[in-house]
């Protein structure tokens, strides 16, 4: 059955009255996630917080003698190989209808019927604002790219998702807010390639709430990821996310996968998780990961899942101190790849085991010491027979980084990834220093070769 990590858990309710805004704008104010909205705005410091109740305080270092050496690499069945990494996002090639700004991140890019499509949010900067636009682009050497449409809804507008399924394209988004020091989804809107090469106006498809994450065809069958909760995420007040798998006939109308076990039962998982991605294997086992910023009874960080063939929905979780933000999950040549966020510490870890404090302020503390580390956008494998997650290889990223997406390329064993960076040859900036900066959009070559 899909797995709960939720309970009744100390100090939110009563505290989170308290400290209201206080926290609230504390952590947002450094930066919090993919999704997050946060202020550069300046905010009390956590050393003046721990004073104001116990709750302990084990703040990062900073940014300065240059980053700690990243984990053994574990590349399991293969080596992997960058072959070459270019910009496209600000790029020569791009139409004129499509002036990037500052901020360019969250893309997802699908091949289809010849074409390759992308599409890309940008904006400002990373956070919630009215002025944020949505693009989609085609092309079919990926250097010199047509319009196809633009999305301006004076609000903000996140995760791009395209579903390339029955010789039909569609192409998702999420419709938020604009208060940069929330987090408000409002739900999902889908738009899809007409024969004539127009796109249909976008509708919403009665997912209120919900962010979609990952939408995908497998063997024929289209799925998507999605979650619901994510409000509560940001607001520290210890209520439930709910995590679904869901498929579609029509590509609009989306259902609920149900664990065979509990067939009424929606979710896979319930509880401080949110973004999730999948893979299934030659034998229909499903790999899967969970991020679990809000935390649960089992810690924060990840979850790291699997479900049996033919009972897809459900999922039995284990924890993971790392916390694998913007998870894009694949298989390749038997093996179940996750490309994420990497912390760059000692560690690696979210959860850092504080043993002091209440639940909300520990998920307070993990996020300001998180906010200020530099990231990286990682390779990662699902390491069967074990329920971990082992890292293989960061590919050239620095700052604030990461929400990748694929494409087979075009020899066996070539995948190409999509992500976004700061600049790569500027500095290694922290996290919540790189999101108020500009972001660009990349293209990666990566060839696995069988060892």
């Amino acid at each position: 059955m899909g797995q709960s990590g939720w309970t009744a858990r100390s100090g939110w309710t009563a505290q989170a009255a308290a400290l209201g805004t206080l926290t609230l704008a504390l952590a947002l104010g450094l930066g919090c996630g993919d999704d997050d909205g946060s202020s550069d705005a300046g905010g009390p410091d956590a050393g003046s917080l721990d004073a104001a109740f116990d709750g302990g305080s084990d703040a990062g270092p900073p940014v300065d003698a240059g980053p700690p050496p990243p984990p053994p690499s574990e590349p399991g069945r293969h080596d992997v190989e960058l072959v070459d990494t270019r910009q496209i996002i600000p790029g020569d090639g791009l139409p004129a209808e499509t002036p990037p700004m500052a901020s360019n991140n969250n893309v997802d890019v699908v091949r289809h019927e010849g074409r390759v499509y992308l599409g890309w949010r940008t904006g400002p900067d990373h956070f919630a604002n009215e002025e944020v636009v949505m693009h989609v682009i085609s092309s079919e050497d990926e250097v010199s790219w047509r319009h196809e449409v633009s999305f301006d809804l004076d609000t903000d507008l996140r995760e791009p998702r395209f579903l390339s399924w029955d010789g039909r394209l569609f192409f998702y988004f999420s419709v938020l807010g604009t208060n940069r020091y929330a987090f408000e989804p409002m739900g999902v809107r889908a738009t899809e390639l007409q024969e004539d090469g127009s796109w249909s106006e976008p509708v919403d498809i009665g997912m209120t709430g919900y962010v979609v994450w990952r939408t995908k065809e497998v063997g024929g069958t289209p799925y998507m990821t999605a979650y619901l909760g994510g409000e509560h995420i940001y607001m520290f007040d210890g209520e439930p996310l709910d995590v679904e798998l869901r498929t579609t006939s029509n590509g609009i109308d989306w259902t609920p996968l149900t664990p065979s076990a509990e067939p009424e039962q929606t979710w896979v998982y319930r509880g401080g998780g949110s973004e999730s991605d999948f893979a299934i294997g030659d034998d229909g086992t499903l790999y899967a990961v969970i991020r679990n910023e809000a935390g649960d009874e089992t810690g924060w960080g990840s979850l790291v899942c699997s479900a049996p063939a033919g009972d897809l929905a459900a999922w039995s979780c284990t924890h993971d101190p790392k916390k694998y933000d913007s998870p894009r999950m694949f298989w390749h040549d038997g093996e179940a790849y996750l490309l994420a966020r990497r912390n760059v510490t000692e560690t690696g870890f979210y959860d850092l085991m504080h043993e002091r404090g209440t639940d909300m302020w520990k998920t307070i503390q993990y996020q300001t010491d998180y906010s200020s580390q530099p990231k990286r956008c990682a390779l990662w494998r699902w390491v069967r027979g074990e329920g971990r997650i082992a890292w293989v290889m960061d590919l050239p990223s620095r700052g604030d980084t990461c929400f990748p997406a694929i494409l087979r390329g075009a020899s066996e064993g070539e995948i190409i990834v999509y992500d976004y960076s700061n600049d790569l040859e500027g500095p290694d900036l922290a996290w919540n220093v790189g999101q108020r900066g500009e972001t660009r959009i990349y293209r990666h070559t990566l060839r696995f070769t069988t060892r």
